[in-house]
């Protein structure tokens, strides 16, 4: 599993600890993983995600894709879609990010719509509805995704080549 953008490696850290025979890898910039420390079943890379991902059975990404425009965010899932394709077998993409939904209770979206005002003037991204998420997904060649709303506003999606 390569934990794309994954900082220190707090959750690749995790989830390294809980399934042992996992090999994990944190991809991060060069600066953020310098004087990371690996482990035997997790090690840290440094690299940029709009270049190369490096091959995994999963790519995970937890609060990345709502940082850029569609335009980056398309690149990153290009190098996605490449990084879990191989001649014998081909893995999927695990993202945790939010989905904003028009149908939920007014707190919860009115929480999903302030995040999207936070990350449009804070970086150059935005929060996505499912047809946003559908749109991008689509474009870079996966043939399918699922949605499981989890964890109060963020949802886990899975990415099917």
């Amino acid at each position: 599993m390569v934990d794309v953008g994954g900082g220190t490696g707090t959750v690749a850290k995790a989830i390294a600890d809980a399934f042992t025979g996992l090999n994990c890898v944190v991809l991060d910039l060069p600066h953020v993983v310098a004087g990371c420390e690996g482990t035997e079943n997790l090690t840290f890379v440094a690299g940029d995600m709009f270049e190369y991902i490096p091959p995994a059975d999963a790519v995970f990404m937890k609060w990345i894709l709502h940082d850029w425009p569609d335009e980056k965010c398309l690149k990153i899932l290009e190098k996605c879609k490449q990084a879990i394709s191989n001649k014998d077998k081909e893995g999927k993409v695990i993202i945790v990010d939010m989905v904003v939904d028009f149908k939920k209770e007014h707190k919860i979206l009115e929480t999903q719509l302030f995040f999207d005002m936070l990350m449009i003037n804070l970086t150059s991204g935005r929060e996505r509805t499912e047809k946003d998420w559908a749109k991008l997904f689509l474009a870079t060649g996966f043939t399918s995704y699922k949605i499981t709303p989890v964890f109060g506003l963020r949802s886990l999606i899975e990415l099917f080549p």
